[in-house]
């Protein structure tokens, strides 16, 4: 039985010990540290006739983020390397460390103490961040339900538990139903079209599971090529089905989210209810930078009206080069991604496999890299920290002076039990302690192939983008000035705009400047061609419409879902609805995509999902500055960090643009990034 005084979540005087965190750390070290957060609320209560900042603010901020600290490495393990043991030992402790949370925002001293700071006559000499943590705090009070008389906050307390329990539930169940599947053949011929890269992945794969043949499975290294590219149509069919059906009564009920789906829609207007607000779309808008729902939607259906002549164009010139030339009549969901594939091969000359070659790591990461260093005159270093697997690496972010800024992990490839996509978290918080500053520490995790063999891994040029949509969240994270926890980096940024700084860093990612130098054919070491970049570039727009359209599907889908009564929503049928509305290609009756939404129903993003377009406007607007004065303009770089990246919440995001920008944001940037040229300009207000 290890001590409290040897458990590696207890210590915090540096980097996680990943190396040593187990399972039966966890429970001890949570329940120590939450009830020092009690401590010290009871303490700093004691402070509410008369708070100040530091008797009041700071004591209870310092345990909380101790807290938070050793809750965000449970939780990062739980997301990377799930095991049976880890995962009960995280289930446990979710509900009790969301109560704490709920609790603390429920309590009505300390909410006295917050409106006492607020309505001092002081307040007004305090620092203007200050005055907005403050202000900013009172706001989250209320949303917590601190208002709510005594009996209704039981019941608001309850519903925090029981939807922490449900989301982590959703996203175990997806991770489940796509670890359960695999497919296995003896015959190679199956496997007809797959890159080669493909093929050997499949063999170690099914060498791995004690099999011969080959092994696929539905992690996307291995999912997304056998759309493109397996020319055996059954093959795609059967992978399309397994894969839009993961978690739904298609499978094992207990993987099935399907109930959860209602009970998270039940338990959030429930909890809209008790706040006030008419359903849970409201309640999410209101620490956002858009005004309302209606809004919102109003900004997606102006969007998508004027994409959908171009996805209708899309569509109309995929199906006639299904017909024409693959003589493919009927043209169905499986063939989309194998089909655009081969259009796009055919207009353009090139194939994403063939891209793929020219980006091995090692020139990738060096390339990102330099774009970091002839943007902001910032330096990334090779560093050592404990890790959770052998293949996760650790950086330092270092001045022309070289002062240590930040510091963060790369976790790059798929593997069992790491859940899906590609995500940046916080582990460290800048924030000063004295006479010193706590530097912030990031995780960026991706899902990218994993070398085979001999050859590096390599990655498609949309693979490169994720990357770098990752890296911009983490430099939002690493490069903040702020000195107070609650507005550093990401924290407390409106959500509809922390994807400016990610979506922002993928525009370098189509400059040849920036390619030229980070690019290397594996077996020739020659740099990207230039007469290749250039039909690259010819194709960049290509199938824009469909893809802005599907996007904005999602993000009606995600609004309205919490706009209904529970009761009269049915989340397969407004679907087809928005379809209707919307779309212009139909997936069959079958499709479970609300089960797999793990963005809204565990990943934070319920009635903001909007948020990828919205910031989108914000991030190519931003780039638009860059592309007109020169990509690396350090002055134009320096503002950018200064204004956007540097004040993390400090001000509105609103407020942060308009500083970088000069004037309100507009949406022709936008337009002309995704080739969908308009005469007419809005700003976004």
């Amino acid at each position: 039985m290890t001590s409290l005084n040897d458990n590696p979540l207890l210590d915090f005087s540096g980097l996680p010990h990943f190396d040593r965190i187990q399972p039966e750390h966890i429970e001890s070290a949570l329940d120590l540290l939450i009830q020092e957060s009690e401590s010290a609320l009871d303490l700093v209560k004691q402070q509410i006739e008369n708070p100040t900042w530091s008797s009041f603010i700071t004591p209870l901020e310092n345990a909380n983020e101790r807290l938070s600290r050793a809750w965000g490495q449970v939780a990062h393990l739980n997301a990377v390397v799930n095991t049976p043991p880890l995962r009960a030992a995280y289930n446990a402790m979710l509900p009790r460390v969301a109560q704490y949370w709920a609790r603390l925002g429920q309590d009505q001293e300390l909410y006295t103490g917050y409106r006492t700071l607020h309505d001092n006559p002081e307040f007004s000499s305090f620092p203007d961040t200050r005055q907005r943590i403050i202000t900013r705090a009172l706001r989250d009070f209320r949303l917590g339900g601190v208002e709510l008389p005594d009996n209704q906050k039981a019941r608001f307390l309850e519903i925090q538990e029981t939807l922490a329990a449900l989301t982590a539930r959703f996203e175990q169940n997806l991770l489940d139903a796509t670890l359960a599947f695999s497919y296995d053949t003896q015959d190679v011929q199956e496997l007809d079209g797959l890159p080669p890269d493909v093929i050997a992945q499949a063999a170690e794969t099914a060498r791995q599971a004690n099999h011969t043949g080959w092994r696929l499975t539905l992690h996307a290294p291995c999912y997304i090529p056998v759309m493109q590219y397996a020319t055996k149509r059954s093959l795609r069919e059967h992978f399309y089905r397994c894969y839009t059906t993961r978690a739904s009564e298609y499978g094992p009920p207990q993987w099935d989210n399907g109930p959860l789906i209602k009970e998270l829609l039940a338990l959030r207007a429930e909890e809209a209810h008790l706040l006030g607000f008419d359903h849970f779309a409201e309640l999410s808008i209101e620490p956002k930078m858009a005004d309302s729902p209606m809004q919102v939607m109003q900004f997606l259906r102006n969007l998508a009206q004027r994409a959908k002549p171009f996805a209708q164009q899309d569509w109309q010139t995929l199906t006639e080069f299904a017909l024409n030339t693959l003589h493919l009549p009927n043209l169905q969901p499986w063939d989309l991604a194998f089909v655009s594939e081969k259009l796009r091969t055919a207009r353009y000359d090139y194939s994403e496999q063939q891209v793929r070659e020219y980006f091995p790591e090692d020139a990738v990461l060096s390339g990102l890299f330099q774009v970091i260093e002839r943007l902001y005159g910032l330096h990334v270093r090779p560093a050592t920290a404990p890790i959770w697997h052998e293949t996760v690496r650790f950086y330092e972010l270092r001045n022309a002076q070289q002062q240590l800024i930040g510091q963060f992990y790369l976790d790059l490839y798929a593997r069992s039990g790491k859940r899906g996509g590609a995500w940046m978290d916080d582990a460290i918080g800048r924030r000063r302690l004295g006479d010193s500053i706590q530097i912030p520490v990031a995780y960026l995790s991706c899902n990218f192939s994993a070398p085979s063999g001999n050859r590096p891994a390599t990655f498609t040029h949309d693979e490169v983008i994720t990357l770098f949509h990752e890296c911009g969240h983490g430099l939002h994270h690493l490069l903040t000035q702020m000195e107070d926890l609650s507005v550093s980096g990401i924290s407390g940024v409106e959500w509809d705009a922390v994807e400016l700084p990610s979506q922002f860093m993928e525009n370098f990612c189509w400059e040849w400047e920036v390619l030229k130098t980070m690019t290397r054919q594996i077996d020739s070491g020659d740099p990207l061609p230039r007469e290749l970049y250039d039909r690259m570039l010819s194709a960049r727009h290509f199938q824009s419409g469909m893809q802005t359209l599907r996007q904005i599907e999602f993000s009606l889908f995600d609004m309205e879902l919490h706009c209904l009564p529970p009761q009269d929503s049915d989340p397969l049928v407004l679907l087809e609805r928005i379809r209707a509305e919307i779309a212009v290609v139909h997936p069959p009756v079958w499709h479970r995509f609300p089960h797999s939404f793990s963005h809204i129903f565990s990943g934070g993003y319920a009635a903001g999902y909007y948020s990828y377009k919205w910031a989108e406007v914000l991030s190519a607007d931003a780039y638009a500055l860059f592309e007109e004065s020169g990509i690396f303009n350090t002055d134009i770089g320096q503002r950018f960090l200064n204004e956007i990246l540097a004040v993390g919440s400090s001000r509105p995001a609103l407020d942060s643009f308009i500083a970088f920008r000069g004037r309100p944001p507009e949406l022709d940037a936008l337009l002309r990034h995704h080739g969908m040229v308009n005469d007419s300009t809005k700003p976004i207000t």
